[in-house]
């Protein structure tokens, strides 16, 4: 046995048969998660739950047997603790606020790209992995603010919230840090564009920057996430 942790098991709910198979490979992308199932109805969640070790339910609201918080009602009644993450349309606030009473931890409204679940996933895992108890306000403020995706109002003109979710997410999940180049490789976009998120995130106090020294020419400047504010 190696000793790391177990994957998260996460089950897809989507009524969609293409949706549900993309959902499923989103899952299937994201480090320390696995698919354990998929089902199309509220019947065949439940039958799934029934056999299978689910800690994370990807539901859509919409199911064709049953609306999605009808099922987490249920399970919450039969006392099952699985999470949920709710992927919908559904733009109503009401049902926000049901679904939070009923531990619904985090919604991602459709469309979505996999950078955006890919964040969320990642801010459930770091929210999870909290354990002990906390020292006091600030550390039980960090915690639930794992959750939370960063604010998209106060963005910088041309640059957008799924890119900056993913270069964070990079980021944060380097333990040396990063040069714009390789950041920009790990998400998908150009050095240029990787850098303009970088120094935003510099900015905002959230990262630093350092020159990197040691290679001919003009030294390149290496980032790294800064634990405190994570």
């Amino acid at each position: 046995m190696s000793g790391e942790p177990e994957p998260i098991s996460v089950l897809v709910v989507e009524d969609d048969p293409v949706a549900a198979a993309a959902h499923a490979l989103y899952v299937g992308r994201v480090a320390g998660f696995r698919v354990a199932g998929v089902a199309h109805s509220r019947s065949e969640a439940v039958r799934t739950l029934e056999r299978t070790r689910v800690d994370l339910l990807l539901l859509d609201l919409y199911l064709p047997d049953g609306h999605g918080l009808a099922l987490v009602r249920s399970l919450r009644a039969a006392g099952h603790s699985a999470d949920v993450i709710a992927v919908t349309s559904a733009r109503e606030l009401a049902i926000v606020r049901e679904g939070v009473s009923l531990g619904v931890v985090q919604y991602v409204l459709k469309p979505f790209t996999f950078a955006t679940l890919r964040d969320r996933l990642g801010r459930y895992a770091d929210f999870r992995a909290a354990a002990g108890e906390a020292s006091g306000q600030d550390e039980v403020d960090r915690a639930l603010a794992a959750l939370r995706a960063p604010e998209g109002g106060a963005l910088p003109k041309g640059l957008s919230g799924p890119t900056l979710e993913a270069v964070t997410r990079t980021l944060r999940g380097s333990a040396t840090g990063l040069t714009a180049a390789e950041a920009g490789a790990a998400v998908g976009i150009s050095r240029i564009t990787a850098r303009r998120y970088l120094e935003h995130l510099v900015a905002q106090g959230r990262a630093a920057r350092s020159p990197q020294y040691g290679q001919i020419g003009r030294p390149e400047l290496q980032y790294r996430w800064l634990p405190s504010r994570s």
